[in-house]
């Protein structure tokens, strides 16, 4: 590489009709530092001997020219990802800055693939994710889940928006359960918020009653010193058992058998989650 007054250049490629070359110089500034610019041009290259510097009066077939924060941004990108791309790597994760926001789309993409089991059985196999990390992130995400509940509790939402939350975080309901079904039609005039498989395999169901929809716990009046259900409390008792009797009833039909996955019913139970 040559230094001519302020400029370095140099060529990149020399072929007989054509040449290729890299240039860089300084460019000052007053009030900030000064700045590198680069250009990198393909000329016509004239027969016999010419001057390096002779190329600025060639005809250009291509000619590209990056001012300093273009020059920086290229060179930051040709020192993080050539070693890696030349050897195969479209994507990785840099250790010395592994918290970059940029790593975060890659993360999910690698973690998204479709072959959930696979990707699961790879990170247990090879025990990517220490214990500790899976704890943090169980609790982390327990915690969000817990903002998300108290942020609910201030709107008057639907039952539709309570099944979607406790569905997405099915352990608040205790470790009784395994995991929510698919299936909610108990017959055709039955429809649970939710048919689980329990921990002992077997099913139950969960009904909720939202918040904020004018349900009342306790009869405003005493009864001998007493506190009785209200009417809306024992309503809601009382379509928990009915569910309850419509599944024993379905308990030998092979169609709800298969509808709920091949989970058996035997003795379910009901959990009815009221109000608050």
């Amino acid at each position: 590489m040559s230094k001519v007054r302020d400029h370095k250049l140099t060529v990149l490629r020399d072929k007989k009709t054509v040449i290729t070359r890299a240039a860089f110089w300084k460019v000052p500034h007053h009030s900030r530092p000064d700045e590198v610019h680069l250009k990198v041009g393909r000329y016509k290259k004239p027969e016999g001997i010419f001057d390096l510097e002779a190329v600025e009066s060639l005809e250009p077939k291509s000619e590209l020219t990056l001012d300093g924060e273009e020059f920086q941004s290229l060179v930051v990108f040709i020192q993080e990802n050539y070693e890696p791309f030349k050897h195969g790597a479209k994507a990785f994760i840099p250790l010395d800055n592994p918290y970059d926001i940029s790593i975060a789309q890659q993360l999910k993409q690698l973690l998204g693939e479709s072959e959930k089991s696979e990707m699961l059985n790879f990170l247990l196999e090879n025990n990517v994710v220490p214990e500790e990390l899976e704890v943090g992130l169980s609790h982390a995400r327990r915690l969000r889940a817990i903002g998300e509940f108290n942020a609910l509790l201030e709107s008057d939402h639907t039952e539709n928006k309570w099944q979607e939350w406790f569905e997405n975080n099915s352990w608040v309901l205790g470790s009784n359960f395994v995991k929510v079904l698919d299936e909610r039609n108990i017959d055709t005039r039955n429809i649970s918020d939710f048919l689980m498989q329990s921990y002992d395999g077997f099913l139950d169901i969960v009904e909720i009653k939202r918040p904020k929809g004018g349900l009342q716990f306790w009869h405003s009046s005493l009864d001998h010193g007493n506190y009785i259900p209200h009417s809306d409390l024992i309503k809601a008792i009382t379509q928990a058992a009915k569910y309850i009797h419509e599944v024993e009833r379905e308990a030998d039909s092979i169609k709800f058998f298969e509808r709920v996955g091949g989970i058996k019913t035997i003795k379910p139970r009901c959990t009815l989650i009221y109000g608050r």
